[in-house]
């Protein structure tokens, strides 16, 4: 954990954010990261997205079970949903959310809105041809050479 921290502290310096992660391998590091949103122009590439990209490529799978993340935060909703979507093990942190919050990273505004019904949210969400929309999983249920995530 202290290396992601350390990490974390570098990036600053560096231009990004004061984020970081580590994912590890039996026992094997496998990819290091920073949060680069301002490096580059690019609001997905916080430590725990580029972390999970960077393993993937290296280990040539989109499956990383078995491995453990160490962030130098509690992650975000979007980075959290991307270590469930990965099958990482276990996830370290340090600082929480509040702590981001009190340096102006503040994702709260994420969780309460991801609750909410369509027509309360901030941005506006209007389904459009539902049933069309429902053809391409009919499509994916009958494709007999589907690689399951």
């Amino acid at each position: 954990m202290r290396e992601a921290i350390a990490l974390a502290r570098g990036n600053i310096r560096k231009g990004g954010g004061p984020f970081a992660a580590i994912i590890v391998k039996d026992g094997k590091e496998i990819a290091r990261t920073g949060n680069t949103v301002t490096l580059s122009n690019d609001p997905t590439a916080h430590a725990e997205v580029n972390a999970i990209r960077e393993a993937c490529r290296r280990l040539g799978t989109f499956n990383l079970e078995g491995c453990e993340i160490y962030s130098s935060c509690e992650p975000c909703p979007m980075c959290l949903s991307a270590i469930y979507w990965a099958g990482i093990s276990r996830i370290y942190i340090s600082a929480s959310r509040s702590d981001a919050a009190d340096a102006g990273f503040d994702d709260q505004f994420l969780y309460d809105e991801i609750v909410k019904p369509f027509r309360d949210r901030r941005i506006p969400v209007k389904v459009l041809v539902p049933d069309e929309g429902k053809e391409p999983f009919a499509d994916w249920k009958e494709y007999d050479q589907r690689v399951e995530y």
